[in-house]
């Protein structure tokens, strides 16, 4: 088949499944060309995924995991979290849903981005209200139980094991809150052709909610999976749910672990 008339079946197919010929359940059979190379793949399938407030029919392979901040300095005993007096199990709370998630990804062969938070280690990428935060012992950059706070390539600023990247998973590291903010993340997800993000990470409120919103701004649905994020504080991590959801969806939708990986499963079989 020529690329042109792959192309005319990749685009029927995607208008058929917008008006509900094809039903959200079926897998589209056209080869389409991938939009990062020359190379004829098969396109992995619509689903539907529950979701506040509505569920969501997702491109599975225009679908990408972006999980957020899963660093040893902020899940971990010894790590700045911890000496910020923060109690860290509300955050290992996600760890056992996102590795369930991350694990159904793998399977599915969408793309996987985890990101961090960090800085040089001459500080210059971090503003001064930034680090002058808080006591001085505890501020970034300062010495930590696993090295310096939030300075790439400590210890403390890696993702912790039960989440590790494995070959071919980008990671992004971030010298903000969200994860668009001076990083090649938006260029990235666009040149895979990416429209859907599912979100995990920490914290809600802060780190998770901030990309959200970036990429709400940019064209982007996002499919936050509650069970999959924490927060220090468990108000806010409930607010910001509800802020994400709020007026139709105003930056995305929420669901839950669950969901995702029966998605992702019925792709890959």
């Amino acid at each position: 088949m020529s690329a042109a008339g792959a192309w005319a079946i990749s685009e029927s197919c995607a208008c058929a499944s917008a008006v509900g010929i094809n039903g959200p359940d079926l897998a589209r059979q056209a080869q389409v060309i991938h939009r990062n190379g020359p190379h004829v793949e098969a396109a992995l399938p619509v689903r539907t995924i529950a979701a506040e407030p509505e569920p969501l029919a997702v491109d599975i392979g225009r679908m990408a995991l972006v999980i957020i901040d899963m660093q040893r300095d902020f899940l971990e005993p010894g790590g700045f979290g911890a000496a910020l007096g923060n109690d860290i199990s509300r955050l290992k709370s996600a760890v056992g849903p996102c590795a369930d998630v991350l694990a159904a990804a793998r399977r599915a062969g969408i793309l996987i981005i985890h990101t961090r938070e960090g800085h040089r280690a001459d500080l210059t990428d971090a503003p001064p209200i930034k680090v002058e935060r808080g006591d001085p012992a505890m501020r970034i950059g300062a010495l930590g139980p696993m090295g310096r706070i939030l300075v790439r390539g400590e210890p403390g600023h890696d993702i912790i094991p039960e989440l590790y990247p494995v070959a071919g998973e980008p990671v992004i590291d971030k010298p903000g809150k969200g994860a668009f903010y001076q990083t090649d993340l938006e260029l990235m997800l666009k040149n895979r052709g990416i429209e859907t993000l599912l979100v995990c990470g920490v914290t809600t409120e802060v780190c998770v909610n901030t990309t959200v919103r970036e990429a709400n701004d940019r064209g982007f649905r996002c499919v936050v999976l509650s069970d999959c994020c924490a927060s220090y504080f468990p108000e806010f991590h409930d607010m910001g749910l509800k802020m994400i959801k709020a007026q139709g969806g105003i930056f995305g939708s929420v669901s839950a672990s669950g969901a995702a990986i029966a998605a992702l499963s019925a792709a890959s079989s």
